[in-house]
């Protein structure tokens, strides 16, 4: 008999590897979570089966799984072919699945998990060579704390990416990319850089926050900084970023005028990347390096005013909604294909976005509102094109995002994905075989019922639209209703601000009874499901059903505040404000009752798309508009809605009471209008 127990052991032998240590010590761990533990003198007499390592000659990161002499035995002929394996090994016999922490997998904890005497397996070959994520945006992670460790989110977002068969990591954002990439490489994952900080340097404006971030004006101060950062990553496995786009994820023309052409600019980046590159290579000379075409630096390329050396691997970009054109910045959208042509030369990737942050209209709290038939299209279309040497997806917090990033990563595995295959076994796996037809139901109109804000395919919209787009109207409003919002023109070419309320109140009516009727759904599907799959579906699919209705909800009532302000119905718009207020607190309180267990304080740093600001805003707005219609000595509101009607007429004294807050004020307009 063969098969894993409590205590079976892990031999490791000659590969000593911290990789290999790290991955044995998970796979350890993953045992016992998952065997009964026996008294020993049973377990002698059950169980002889040890897994040992074993040097072979299998190439690229693969590795092979078989029985031996009662003992099974990973071989493989490279440090991340035997990390695979071991990991290999906890998913496909004892079946911990690569987001087990993320999905609060469920353990079928038994004596042993038997072996079958012919069990063989060869892993296959990878579609994508270099495959990961960017930890990007990760404010929640950020503050987040397992067991009261800081290092434990990342270090299970690193192990999640390694059982999905990645290699690469960008482990963090600014300060985080630097804390964790010690810990990420420990664990065998390559470490490469955001595109604003090249060479995994820190940045010019942190190292000199009294100075202009200069090239022209710093130069050595710049290669400095790049100097200290390659010394600072030997030893690890790096893929080297290298360019000069700017400072905070923006041109660096933006501070210096005398790059005012493209010709100035393309001449500056295309030296300063070559100065990059001939610094790694002094180093390595087999070193990998990698330059992001992305935004505006694409144009340049394209254009002819980027030169890059030969063998850097030149990564584009999709949108931020998964369509590989370039992305929209603030009201500019030329949407140029951000794909190599047919036959290019070069080594080619692709950064790629389950996650956004566009303060427009993009999903960092719920999924990617783009269906997985259009973002298998788009995947397909990079392959076709010769784009398979680095695909670096950003993952954000992983929560929020675990289906596509469990989507891509088959794509990256195998080239291709059968979609509803996929979905059936992710939802399977996860939620139950009960459950699973339910849920691939209330998946699939995930994406339909999802708000099309726009006239292009991939125009769908995340929570941002009805957050960032509302606190755009409110502060137009406070700030002039005499003028359109001109950071709303990437959405409508609407002439005034009461124009651009009315053309997002149809798209928020819209969205509102697609998601009353999504969350007709939801809660049909929650009173079908089993116990098993309950927790975790109220944590994912129908938590993000009610971020959806919530804020669309509240965002409506926004613009019949707004409608009403600019109409000098002062009462009215006060109200409706409140209205949406509600809303977006219920949004933020749906989130916060999903904080059971270790998943205690994961959304109290939401602050991006920020729910709970958008409340706030709409207190001040509530304040301006009760400026605007009960002041400047603010009786008379208290006295229509506090007052009797005999009462009320009577002015021998303005009023007898404390003036009433907005929130009390707000409460007695509910109770007379809601009757």
């Amino acid at each position: 008999m063969s098969g894993i127990c409590w205590n079976t052991k892990i031999v490791t032998g000659e590969r000593n590897e911290e990789p290999v240590l790290r991955a044995a010590k998970s796979l350890e761990r993953d045992i016992q979570k998952c065997c009964l533990r026996i008294r020993d003198e049973e377990s002698e007499k059950m169980f002889k089966t040890d897994i040992r390592l074993r040097n072979g000659n299998q190439a690229d990161e693969r590795y092979i799984l078989r029985l031996e002499d009662g003992n099974l035995v990973i071989e493989s002929g490279s440090t991340m072919g035997f990390v695979y394996g071991l990991y290999g090994v906890s998913e496909k016999i004892l079946g911990v699945q690569p987001f087990w922490f993320w999905n609060d997998q469920k353990m079928k904890v038994k004596a042993e998990y038997r072996i079958p005497e012919d069990f063989f397996y060869e892993s296959r070959p990878f579609a994508v060579r270099l495959r990961g994520w960017f930890v990007n945006d990760e404010v929640l992670i950020h503050t987040w704390n397992v067991d009261r460790r800081k290092d434990v989110p990342w270090e299970m977002v690193f192990e999640a990416l390694l059982r999905c068969g990645g290699n690469l990591v960008i482990p963090g954002t600014d300060k985080n990319s630097i804390l964790y990439r010690r810990l990420a490489s420990d664990m065998g994952l390559a470490i490469t850089h955001h595109h604003s900080e090249p060479l995994g340097s820190e940045m010019f404006a942190r190292a000199y926050p009294d100075l202009t971030p200069s090239f022209a004006k710093y130069p050595e101060k710049f290669r400095r900084l790049w100097q200290d950062g390659i010394e600072a990553q030997q030893g690890m496995n790096v893929v080297w970023n290298i360019g000069f786009r700017g400072q905070g994820d923006v041109p660096f023309w933006n501070d210096d005028p005398r790059y005012d052409t493209k010709e100035a600019r393309g001449e500056l980046m295309s030296s300063l990347t070559k100065e990059q590159y001939d610094m790694v290579k002094a180093k390595d000379p087999h070193a990998l390096c990698c330059t992001n075409l992305y935004g505006e630096t694409m144009e340049l390329y394209r254009e002819g005013y980027l030169k890059l050396p030969e063998d850097v691997i030149k990564i584009w970009a999709d949108n931020g909604f998964g369509k590989m054109v370039t992305r929209r910045q603030e009201n500019h959208n030329p949407r140029i294909p951000a794909l190599p042509e047919k036959g290019e030369k070069g080594k080619d990737g692709i950064y790629y976005h389950v996650s956004f942050y566009d303060l427009q209209a993009a999903n960092h709290m719920t999924m990617l509102p783009n269906s997985p038939e259009f973002i298998k299209s788009e995947l397909k279309k990079v392959l076709e094109r010769g784009a398979d040497s680095y695909w670096l997806i950003n993952c954000s917090n992983v929560k929020p995002h675990v289906y596509y990033l469990d989507f891509i990563a088959r794509m990256w595995q195998a080239g291709d994905v059968d979609v509803e295959k996929h979905r059936e076994k992710y939802f399977s796996t996860y939620y139950g075989d009960e459950n699973a037809g339910i849920l691939c139901k209330i998946h699939r109109n995930y994406f339909k019922y999802a708000l099309s804000y726009g006239a292009h395919e991939d125009d769908h919209a995340g929570e941002q639209f009805s957050n960032h787009v509302a606190r755009i109207l409110i502060h137009q409003y406070v700030k002039d209703r005499s003028k359109r919002a001109e950071d709303l023109l990437w959405a409508t070419d609407a002439g005034t601000l009461e124009e651009q309320v009315e053309w997002y109140r149809m798209r928020c009516e819209e969205a509102v009874n697609n998601y009353s009727q999504y969350m007709r759904e939801c809660e049909e599907a929650d009173a079908l499901i089993t116990e098993e799959g309950r927790t975790l579906y109220r944590d994912s699919l129908f938590l993000q059903a009610q971020l959806h209705y919530e804020c669309y909800q509240g965002a409506l009532e926004i613009c019949r505040s707004l409608s009403a302000g600019i109409m000098k119905k002062y009462q009215k718009s006060f109200y409706h404000a409140g209205m949406a207020q509600l809303h977006y607190k219920k949004a933020d309180a749906a989130m916060r009752s999903r904080e059971h267990g270790k998943w205690h304080e994961f959304y109290a740093n939401e602050c991006l798309t920020d729910m709970k600001q958008t409340a706030w805003v709409i207190a001040g707005l509530m304040s301006y508009v009760r400026n605007l219609g009960d002041g400047p000595h603010y009786y008379q509101w208290q006295r229509d809605f506090l007052y009797a009607e005999e009462d009320r007429r009577v002015m021998l004294v303005m009023n007898m009471e404390n003036h009433l807050t907005d929130e009390e004020l707000f409460r007695l307009m509910r109770e007379k209008w809601e009757r």
